[in-house]
């Protein structure tokens, strides 16, 4: 009689908690229902924006009306159409295809139950602005929720539907400016945010923008953009790369304009007119453009990007906010298409790199000699492209009396050394999220063991506390030394470990090299260095 009391007192919690409600807000967009996950109230699939479909294909994103009735927020949107494999083809590839449509501006919130005022933190996915989404399970925002803060992630237009600049589509626009369309999404999303966030218990006042790669880029760009100044107060970027970008209507040396490339790709689809591809079918019209060479840049248009980034923070034009920045040992051993091919011997690097380096070559040298090509070639297109950026980052922030901390992440694994992936591009990104057991099928395993959930439990409350005051700090962890002088980082290696100096004379090498670029007008900085490099512009009395 007992054992059967207890049973139906099960079933009756079973079918109680079946039985529970979902958590509704009553958001000024619309109310919107979502799912409880623990203690935290999770809200998926929230479209910010009107879908960018038929005539509003490479438009600005419109605001979408007020929805009548609740809208069920159960379950994540689909991805922005990209190109995908069939099954993982790289660390970074999920499982299986995501669904996809043009249909794809959603963003999606984990909020804890009580929120009241709680800083939020808005995440902006990678991906090369051709590939990723806010529903990849790396990004799942409970652990960094359950630390008190709302965790927003976002879709954003990609690739050609994304990027294309068209003097149809310019003279189209009001502003007589095309491409940058995903950027709009991500500042449409962010104010959204603004609009929104309050009625799930955010601080609209205190959102942080973060992102690693193209999101790092983003956040960057998101700085430097006037149309995004007062949507944020504070950014995170990952691995963001400072390389300069195509201006929209003037060539600059071997990088043509950004009209002039959506005109030949129109050329190479036989697409007379904008018209036609807008007829095209969204997918058809992203694998057809990747194949014909196209790939996707911000463009310097004059208005919602005024400049090239090394301008803008040259001059401290960028937004003043807080800035927490870094890069990663290992960032090009996953991405080796980056790398110039190795040389037959030291002394044909030696050879390549005093004539492209001329009176810089020695300091290239000591930085990157040819005792070991394989490691000085992957160090030097690193520091080049994200290195370099990051210091920038902090230094040109704290010039501006902001705080400012950068971090260099060494961090290795086993099934990650063996693979020779040690501490590769994103491989922060389950420590940032406390999501080590939720990465992509073929990342090398986090191995389940209290040293690595340490490691992701302390990054984890650096990046909340971060968002939630402007100063990276965790329990039981090593206070941050914020960037100055001294050039303070921290170093994530088995552990955190505050350090000073990294890697010095990197950045004072990259940067003379982009300022000589710069002042000859017609050599971009991009993926062109070391072995790749052009002849070097002479010295000027501004650069050295």
């Amino acid at each position: 009689m007992i054992a059967r009391l207890i049973a139906l007192l099960g079933v009756a919690s079973l079918s109680l908690a079946a039985a529970e409600p979902k958590p509704v807000v009553h958001a000024p967009a619309g109310a919107v229902a979502g799912t409880t996950d623990g203690d935290i109230h999770v809200f998926k699939g929230i479209p910010y924006a009107q879908p960018p479909v038929g005539a509003l294909r490479w438009r600005a994103p419109l605001p979408l009306p007020v929805w009548q009735g609740t809208r069920d927020a159960a379950d994540f949107g689909p991805a922005c159409v990209q190109n995908q494999a069939p099954k993982p083809i790289s660390v970074y590839s999920p499982a299986a295809p995501m669904p996809m449509s043009e249909d794809c501006l959603t963003l999606n919130i984990w909020t804890p139950a009580n929120a009241k005022d709680a800083p939020v933190f808005v995440w902006i996915h990678g991906g090369a602005l051709s590939g990723g989404s806010s529903r990849e399970p790396l990004y799942d925002g409970k652990k960094l929720a359950e630390r008190g803060i709302i965790v927003v992630s976002i879709n954003y237009r990609l690739g050609v539907l994304g990027f294309l600049a068209h003097p149809g589509l310019s003279a189209e626009s009001p502003q007589h400016v095309s491409g940058n369309y995903g950027l709009l999404d991500q500042i449409a999303a962010l104010t959204w945010v603004k609009r929104n966030i309050a009625a799930f218990g955010g601080d609209t006042g205190n959102v942080t923008i973060a992102g690693e790669s193209a999101g790092g880029l983003s956040v960057m760009y998101l700085m430097a953009s006037p149309y995004a100044r007062g949507l944020f107060a504070k950014a995170i970027a990952q691995s963001a790369y400072m390389v300069s970008m195509p201006e929209l209507k003037r060539a600059r040396g071997d990088q043509i304009a950004a009209e002039a490339t959506g005109t030949m790709l129109a050329g190479g689809l036989q697409a007379p007119d904008i018209a036609t591809l807008r007829g095209m079918k969204a997918d058809q019209l992203t694998l057809a453009a990747t194949k014909l060479g196209y790939a996707p840049w911000i463009t310097i248009d004059g208005k919602l990007i005024p400049e090239q980034l090394v301008a803008t923070f040259d001059q401290g034009k960028q937004a003043p906010v807080p800035l927490l920045a870094g890069f990663n040992s290992g960032e090009i051993r996953s991405l080796m298409v980056l790398a110039p091919k190795t040389p037959d011997s030291a002394a044909k690097y030696e050879a390549t790199i005093r004539e492209r380096y001329g009176d810089l070559a020695d300091s290239f040298l000591r930085l990157y000699p040819a005792s070991d090509m394989k490691e000085s070639i992957l160090a030097a297109t690193r520091d080049a492209l994200y290195g370099w950026t990051a210091q920038r980052l902090v230094t040109k922030q704290a010039a501006l009396g902001q705080p400012a901390y950068l971090y260099f992440w060494d961090h290795g694994y086993p099934a990650e050394d063996q693979a020779g992936l040690h501490a590769f591009h994103a491989s922060e990104l389950p420590y940032t999220f406390d999501n080590t057991d939720n990465t992509p099928p073929l990342w090398p395993k986090i191995p389940a063991t209290a040293a690595e959930a340490a490691l992701a439990d302390t990054m984890a409350d650096y990046w909340a506390s971060f968002a939630r005051t402007g100063r990276p700090e965790a329990a039981n962890a090593p206070v941050w030394p914020a960037f100055g002088a001294a050039g303070g980082y921290m170093l994530f290696a088995d552990a955190p470990k505050p350090s000073a100096n990294v890697f010095p004379g990197m950045y004072a090498l990259n940067d003379r090299i982009v300022c000589r670029r710069m002042a000859n007008g017609r050599i971009p900085w991009h993926w062109n260095f070391g072995l790749a490099a052009p002849a070097m512009p002479a010295a000027t009395p501004a650069c050295g």
